[in-house]
């Protein structure tokens, strides 16, 4: 099952049960969001989450792209990417949690094919402030389904103040072998859908009140329900990957951790170009740059002749049509390619400003300071340079 054939069964579910579908999935959060970019479907719904009505209703669905720049670390193990898309559903006050998880079991197994015997459940456990989660508990009893009690892996919340609830979590198993132990103890356990039972504001001194009405927030990655779906051992193995698998490795020959590393970043700088940002040092464009920075730090380790001109335009052109993007492939490339000769230019200028007598010891904060303010060197590129990074020798 492709990943659009995964899209259209989750979206006409979903409709078939009363939701209407939301448009637009633009990675810039809506005006007033203090996030960089949108992490999460329920971001531009956070107005409609605290009460106020959607004009399309009370139950809502959409595919939303996201970024999360605190998973950067993590990209190249088999489930985590900087870009991806999220399939989401919401009830803005209306029906309640047990629902919720009724319709995304049916869905699993009904719709999408998963073997129930497969399917591994956690509910929230309760704590000083909130009890145990006992209706998603009873609703998978009543499916059979095999439940682990937790507390913090159970409490969803966006920052310590907020709407926030308890939240129960679906897995699938990956292992080669019968389903075994718990998610809690077992990472072949992989979790693929969260619903969130949104019931409360946590405000700045801990306490929890109600929000105005009792909301559901679910979400599951597209990526990693359609690698698992169609029996791949990672995300970028699944089919939205299968253009750049096939392209980079010929252009540029690399181990898998750095290939995953090359074909995530390069992927996710096209869409973030896509949807209007440019290369800064602050900001939106810095999470850019810093993506173009990491790629290229991984292909002139092994090779300093490679660039980004060679990147072949059907690639570019591939990612944009896929998330939907009326740019010219030109034009991301362009980019990306002047991000490069700007970088080339930076590390020429820095080597030879760490060269002088003054910065042949260690460095102190009056070092770095004056190294980013005067000559525009930051501090982590400093750093890598002075370990001898960033060679194109």
């Amino acid at each position: 099952m492709d990943t659009e054939h995964v899209v259209r069964t989750f979206v006409e579910y979903y409709e078939e049960h009363g939701h209407r579908r939301i448009t637009g999935s633009t990675l810039l959060p809506p005006p007033g969001d203090p996030v960089l970019f949108t992490t999460s479907g329920m971001h531009p719904l956070t107005p409609y989450l605290e009460g106020r009505p959607h004009p399309l209703g009370r139950r809502l669905v959409n595919v939303q792209r996201c970024l999360r720049t605190t998973d950067l670390d993590e990209v190249g193990d088999s489930t985590h990417l900087t870009v991806f898309e999220m399939l989401g559903t919401w009830s803005l006050g209306d029906y309640e949690g047990s629902r919720s998880l009724d319709w995304g079991y049916r869905l699993l197994t009904e719709g999408l094919g998963v073997a129930p015997g497969l399917l591994h459940a956690t509910v929230f456990g309760g704590d000083e402030q909130v009890g145990p989660d006992t209706d998603s508990l009873r609703l998978w009893q009543e499916h059979g389904v095999p439940v682990e009690l937790t507390v913090e892996d159970n409490w969803w919340q966006n920052g310590p103040v907020g709407p926030c609830g308890p939240d129960s979590e679906i897995f699938l198993w990956t292992g080669d072998t019968p389903p075994e132990s718990t998610p809690g103890r077992d990472d072949r356990w992989v979790e693929v859908w969260n619903h969130v039972m949104m019931r409360h504001r946590r405000l700045d001194d801990g306490r929890l009140v109600p929000l105005p009405q009792r909301n559901i927030d679910t979400g599951l990655g597209l990526e990693r329900l359609a690698s698992l779906l169609q029996g791949k051992p990672s995300v970028f193995e699944c089919d939205v990957f299968a253009p750049w698998r096939r392209s980079v490795p010929a252009l540029w020959p690399l181990d898998e951790p750095s290939l995953r590393l090359v074909c995530d970043h390069l992927r996710s700088a096209v869409v973030i170009v896509g949807d209007g940002v440019r290369p800064a040092n602050t900001g939106r464009g810095y999470v850019l740059r810093r993506l173009v920075r990491r790629v290229l730090t991984v292909l002139w380790r092994d090779d300093p002749s490679r660039g980004l001109d060679d990147l072949p335009r059907e690639l570019v052109t591939h990612t944009l049509d896929h998330f939907g993007q009326d740019v010219d492939p030109g034009l991301v490339r362009r980019v990306l390619v002047e991000e490069e000769q700007r970088f080339g230019r930076l590390l020429e200028r820095g080597r030879q400003v760490l060269s002088r007598p003054r910065f042949s010891g260690p460095l102190g904060e009056d070092d770095f300071h004056y190294l980013h303010d005067t000559h525009g060197l930051p501090r982590d590129l400093v750093t890598t340079l002075r370990e001898g990074g960033y060679s194109r020798t």
